[in-house]
């Protein structure tokens, strides 16, 4: 009773989910090199540093935004490293992309591109953001019973050569039906603990209730989220751009440790405001160090180093380089990638697989022959 009730789990959930696990897959797959295209593809990311060149700092390229655009809000600068272009974040649906070493503005690209339409479909479907969350979030939960279930049901039931043939290699000669089955049955295994973590990883980033548990599970303590701000008790305004420079400096000498020269300092509008960087962004993941915009000590909302932390903050911190596959730079994104293209593949062949016995059911199905009566 309990394998037909996981198998008709499997079944009905699969069918229920497929599309949705089709579409997550395939967009996953295009955004795990999201940057990569991006570098091949545009040519307003690439500003080539002088023999003798240094970045300029925030204020520079701030002055040099702001003459351009005197009606924006600008909200801060990202620094993507050497021989890139920065960008800035306005109040619009535009990047401004600037030269570093020289502050001439080299591209206004507008937010709504290709990436951010696949963004789009990953994040909600294409559908409003109150509809599409829902559903992304609670076809991904379906994703991981199906996981669970479809383990149980390529569990083999005696462990010998016939079997662990079955379960562990593909027949890639035999007919198609059987080859569907093997990409469905093996590929699936070989894929598993990459997709539980797709799985798990996107849970937490679709439900507050499964994000605090799986942090209390790994051993963290769930606490209310620090807000500061910057001491006004002696300074009741804002400060000068000289300021923001000199936190842009502190980042990238004093607090950054990974690919220092990538860092985003924020420009603050009030004397409360701290002036916020970014660093430490390698492999997926990245450190929020807010500094108080008079006196550019750190305040409490400051995270730690990352290797500082204790292990659910780790993993918390880590959620999106797991994600993504890109903890280990480019050979775990290849790995990741092609189990994002297997699991887009599942829904497919496991469709198919029903089909067929469903064909196969009609065709066995006892039809009557001349003179025969119904019995009621």
């Amino acid at each position: 009773m309990i394998k037909k009730i996981n198998a008709w789990l499997h079944l009905w959930l699969g069918l229920v989910s497929g599309i949705v696990v089709v579409i997550l897959s395939i967009t996953g797959c295009i955004l795990v090199f999201e940057q990569e295209i991006k570098q091949l593809t545009s040519p307003w990311l690439h500003a080539e540093k002088p023999s003798e060149g240094e970045f300029l700092p925030p204020s520079v390229l701030y002055n040099e935004v702001h003459k351009h655009f005197p009606d924006k809000k600008i909200f801060s600068v990202w620094y993507h490293g050497e021989n890139k272009t920065a960008h800035f974040r306005l109040d619009s649906d535009s990047l401004i992309y600037i030269n570093p070493y020289t502050a001439e503005i080299t591209g206004v690209i507008d937010h709504e591109d290709f990436f951010h339409f696949i963004e789009e479909g990953h994040f909600h479907l294409w559908l409003p953001k109150a509809i599409g969350d829902p559903i992304v979030g609670w076809g991904t939960f379906i994703f991981f019973i199906l996981l669970v279930t479809g383990i149980i049901l390529w569990w083999p039931k005696q462990w010998n050569k016939t079997n662990i043939h079955k379960s562990f290699k593909i027949k890639w000669k035999a007919r198609f039906k059987r080859l569907n089955y093997d990409l469905h049955n093996v590929l699936g295994f070989y894929t598993l603990i990459i997709s539980l973590i797709f799985a798990i990883t996107g849970l937490i980033m679709s439900f507050p209730w499964f994000s605090n548990g799986f942090f209390k599970i790994t051993g963290g303590t769930v606490k209310e989220r620090i807000v500061s701000k910057s001491d006004t008790t002696l300074n009741q305004s804002v400060v000068g751009l000289s300021q923001v420079d000199a936190a842009w400096k502190k980042g990238i000498t004093e607090i950054g440790e990974y690919n220092k020269d990538a860092i985003i300092v924020s420009f603050p509008k009030k004397a409360s405001d701290v002036i916020a960087l970014c660093v430490d962004m390698h492999n997926g993941s990245w450190r929020y160090v807010n500094l108080d915009q008079h006196t550019l000590e750190p305040v409490a909302s400051t995270q730690k180093k990352l290797k500082e932390e204790d292990f659910a903050s780790y993993l918390r911190r880590t959620n999106y380089a797991f994600h993504v596959g890109a903890f280990a730079g480019l050979p775990t994104k290849f790995l990741f990638f092609f189990a994002s293209l297997v699991c887009a593949s599942l829904p497919i062949t496991g469709f198919y697989i029903w089909w067929g016995r469903k064909k196969k059911n009609k065709r066995k199905r006892p039809t009557k022959t001349p003179g025969e009566t119904a019995i009621v």
